[in-house]
């Protein structure tokens, strides 16, 4: 039974320059775009209570109060409910948080990336570091106990240095969960077509993401999934549902779910997705072997890997037999640690973990 839905929320005032994400500086067409979302959540969702429900964007911090209470009361939810939207701290009031608690969001993600800000103008961010400060603290005053900040790493001009003093401004916050993602320059970026000066090295993020493990691990932050961050009790649940091989909902333009087996893609363009929220871009039954691979590969991203008994039971099989080369290989590399239950990617093994994961793929 799927227990996790995700909010696609498309809309951004500005594009960052690093994102390919899916969005457009289209505010115009939200309105419509919220009518059709709410038709989609209403055809597809079959009533069952939620253990998660996630807002990403996009912007999700540009809907109103009222547009997200109108979102979430289409849902079965409890007090146990997990709700997050991510939330851009230039957008945000302390009211405005304050009605969002009142409804039931219990859990925010901030978009903080540095707290350097030059490197922030450079990225096309449209907040400074005085306003993530304030956003947190109103956050905080508003009622909300769980928040997290992301950062990129990675970023042009940023050092090790200035890296690590971010993340210590963040934990200095009283944060309690804190994501990590490299900087990766895609197609449909500003920086593809525009590649910045003054970039990190592959070495030198390495390095940041070793330095950043240490540093966060060593002030009790447990690190347990490949980028990720939390106080005791503060893991995020809906993206450990993702890692889990869970089923959940997508809605919205551009989302991905799972259900019954089968994943699937809603249409990309707005013009599509208003013209017809029921009809995916793309759907596939996963076989056996597909649940099986992605079993594996996102199990590695979780810190305590994976569980060789459980694989065995679910799909059928001897995993020690089966790959059993491939876990010599990488476990003689120490890419790979033997653990009580299975096995789990070491701190060299994340770093390559592309190379090492490709392997137990057919």
């Amino acid at each position: 039974m799927v227990k996790s839905a995700y909010i696609h929320i498309p809309f951004c005032k500005s594009k960052c320059a690093y994102c390919s994400f899916i969005s457009f500086a289209k505010l115009g067409a939200k309105k419509d775009y919220l009518k059709t979302l709410a038709k989609e959540i209403n055809y597809f969702y079959e009533d069952e209570v939620l253990n998660t429900l996630y807002f990403g964007g996009g912007t999700p911090s540009l809907l109103t109060a009222g547009e997200f209470e109108n979102i979430i009361r289409r849902f079965k939810i409890n007090d146990l409910t997990e709700i997050t939207a991510e939330l851009n701290p230039d957008d945000v009031s302390y009211d405005y948080l304050r009605a969002l608690f009142d409804l039931g969001v219990n859990r925010i993600s901030f978009g903080c990336q540095t707290f350097n800000d030059e490197i922030l103008k450079q990225i096309h961010r449209r907040h400074d570091s005085t306003q993530v400060i304030d956003a947190v603290e109103n956050a905080r005053n508003a009622g909300f106990k769980n928040i997290s900040l992301d950062f990129i790493y990675g970023l042009p001009n940023q050092t090790s240095d200035i890296f690590l003093e971010d993340l210590r401004r963040g934990v200095n916050l009283g944060v309690k969960h804190i994501s990590l993602y490299g900087l990766k320059i895609e197609k449909g970026s500003y920086f593809y077509d525009n590649m910045p000066e003054n970039l990190p090295d592959d070495d030198t993020q390495a390095d940041m993401y070793s330095g950043a493990v240490e540093l966060l691990t060593g002030i009790g932050f447990e690190h347990y999934e490949v980028s990720n961050f939390s106080l005791n009790g503060f893991n995020s649940r809906h993206n450990l549902a993702y890692w889990k091989n869970q089923e959940y909902y997508g809605f919205g333009v551009a989302s991905h779910g799972y259900k019954n087996g089968v994943r699937y893609a809603n249409f990309e363009t707005l013009e599509q997705y208003l013209n017809n929220p029921f009809e995916k871009k793309e759907s596939k039954l996963l076989s056996e072997q597909d649940r099986l691979e992605e079993e594996i590969f996102l199990g590695f991203r979780i810190m305590s890997g994976i569980n060789i008994d459980e694989i065995n039971q679910k799909y059928g099989i001897d995993f020690g037999g089966k790959y059993g080369q491939i876990l010599d290989k990488y476990e003689n590399l120490k890419l790979l640690e033997k653990t009580p239950q299975g096995y789990k990617l070491t701190l060299d093994g994340i770093l390559v973990s592309n190379v090492v994961l490709a392997d137990f793929l057919a």
